[in-house]
């Protein structure tokens, strides 16, 4: 019996997604556990494996298309067989015509809605959009042009870099041909989905194409799949480097595997289409003792020299004032703080906590070679093993329910030039103190870098905000939503304090605990900091 294949929500806010590509056919065979298309979601482009077994005999939503969860995606069953009701059942459209013979039917019906529209795009030429490169983004910003019209653009060549709300990021593209037209200039904002570039042949005629396509006219000719897509928006997870500077490409999912299995991709046999990299491939690798390209690429960062802004002249006795245009990270960050702020009810908590154990503890741990613990390291841990005895602070507000997180992901909020972002250290509770020491350090070259991918900065239940490294004693930040409460973190200070009836000198830290009271009461998140300090003061009661 044939079964329907819906648009499945890979994502928890996901609530529509892109096909951006299909690597079945109608009428191939899919075995379970194959891939069936690569799905383009909120935060990612994802590999969406099939559950069933049999013959793919209806494809709902084509590449490019854009639908919403649970809209009808794809048909499996036994060849030949009759899905006209299933496909009048789960799809607004009358089903009579295309049920019958999928793929030929499919292929005719697109030229007959294509020739009601006003124009269609030429052969071989592709519109590039502004990509969603992250899961908040709704405009980027066009940092720099690496191509410019005229050039010959191959598959997996950067065209350009945007500024998204959190990143700088390379841009590839996943068609060849000659960029024929520039749609956003370097410093310009627009929307997502505006028209970025058109790429085609050379010498071909693409008067009115951009202008037609911004007012719904124009509608993509039928292409060879390889140029069938109309709109790009792969994004740049797709591919890494080699040491010597060559392209690797790799899906999103078998990038995110080679990470946390510690797997250089540079080291992987692709074995999909041009030689990408799949899941499968990284799950079935077998590590060899070629590991020194790894560490070749890292002086490629290092040569960077910063550059240092000169200051204007200003005469004594004269006002002077400069504009800096907002960038898109400073805009978001402005928008979700002040969301936060006016629609969380915050509150605080603070505590002082004894630091003379830990600093022991600290000194001990860093005489292991090749090991380094920061206190933000110790904080982060001791916060990770307090959210799981306490998970009502490890929770999200959601209008008609309350979400309590079982698995604890912590972000620690780095700042950067342009403001602030937010890695997030995954199942942090999991990690030992050295582990995320590193993963810490890791995070935080890549966002002074501008490299944090949005994988990397999706998906936090709480927050650690550190300001103890500038001297400051105390302050409270601002929740950083959907999280129920964020920790701040002050300096180390010695001074007086009393112990057993005399004033000694002692060590103390000054936690702020921000906590959104729809979430969490009073009482809960004072018992949060009772076992936070019981970590800290005691740092071997972390190893329990």
């Amino acid at each position: 019996m044939a079964t329907k294949i819906t648009m499945p929500r890979l994502s928890d806010t996901m609530t529509e997604g892109t096909v951006a590509t299909w690597l079945k056919k109608v009428g191939d065979a899919v075995k379970e556990g194959d891939i069936l298309a690569e799905i383009e979601t909120d935060k990612a482009t994802m590999e969406f494996e099939s559950f069933n077994a049999g013959t793919l005999l209806y494809i709902g939503i084509k590449e490019g298309e854009t639908a919403a969860v649970d809209s009808l995606l794809a048909i499996i069953g036994k060849e030949g067989e009759d899905i006209s009701g299933l496909i009048s059942g789960g799809n607004s459209t009358p089903a009579t015509a295309e049920a019958k013979a999928a793929a030929p039917a499919q292929a005719e019906t697109q030229p007959t809605t294509d020739n009601s529209q006003p124009t269609t795009l030429p052969k071989g030429v592709v519109v590039v959009t502004m990509p969603r490169l992250s899961d908040t983004m709704t405009e980027g910003t066009v940092a720099t042009w690496l191509k410019k019209v005229g050039d010959e653009v191959k598959e997996g060549d950067i065209l350009a870099e945007i500024e998204t709300d959190k990143a700088t990021m390379e841009f590839e593209s996943f068609n060849a041909g000659t960029l024929l037209f520039i749609g956003i200039n370097e410093g310009q904002s627009a929307p997502v989905d505006s028209v970025l570039a058109i790429i085609g042949p050379a010498g071909t005629d693409i008067n009115g194409i951009a202008e037609n396509y911004k007012k719904g006219g124009v509608a993509p000719a039928a292409t060879p799949a390889a140029t069938e897509q109309a709109v790009t928006t792969a994004p740049v997870t797709e591919t890494t480097q080699t040491a010597d500077g060559g392209r690797i490409f790799a899906s999103p999912l078998a990038k995110q595997i080679a990470k946390d299995k510690g797997i250089n991709l540079s080291q992987v046999k692709g074995s999909g289409e041009n030689g990408r990299i799949t899941k499968s491939d990284v799950e079935n690798f077998t590590p060899s003792v070629a590991a020194a390209p790894s560490q070749v690429s890292q002086p490629t960062t290092d040569n960077q020299q910063p550059t240092t802004s000169v200051k204007p002249f200003v005469p004594a006795g004269e006002k002077f004032s400069e504009e800096i245009k907002n960038s898109q990270m400073r805009k978001t960050i402005a928008r979700r703080l002040a969301e936060s702020k006016f629609t969380a009810p915050h509150y605080y908590l603070t505590i002082e906590v004894a630091m003379d154990e830990a600093m022991k503890s600290r000194a001990v741990i860093n005489t292991v070679p090749d090991t380094k613990v920061s206190f933000n390291d110790m904080v982060v841990k001791a916060c990770a093993m307090a959210l799981k005895k306490h998970p009502q602070v490890n929770s999200q507000w959601r209008e008609d329910a309350m979400i309590i997180n079982h698995h604890v992901n912590i972000g620690v909020a780095v700042a950067v030039e342009d403001g602030l972002v937010v890695p997030v250290l995954n199942f942090t509770d999991q990690m030992s103190l050295s582990q995320i020491g590193a993963a810490v350090k890791d995070l935080a070259g890549k966002a002074k870098n501008k490299k944090l991918t949005p994988a990397e900065m999706d998906g936090s239940t709480f927050t650690v905000s550190n300001l103890g490294m500038f001297g400051i004693q105390s302050f409270t930040s601002i929740i950083n939503q959907p999280n129920s409460a964020i920790l701040s973190v002050g300096a180390i200070e010695e001074k007086p304090v009393v112990r057993n009836g005399q004033i000694v000198v002692g060590n103390t830290m000054t936690l702020t605990l921000a906590c959104d009271h729809r979430t969490v009461d009073g009482a809960t998140g004072a018992q949060f900091l009772q076992t936070l300090r019981i970590y800290l003061e005691n740092p071997v009661t972390m190893l329990a």
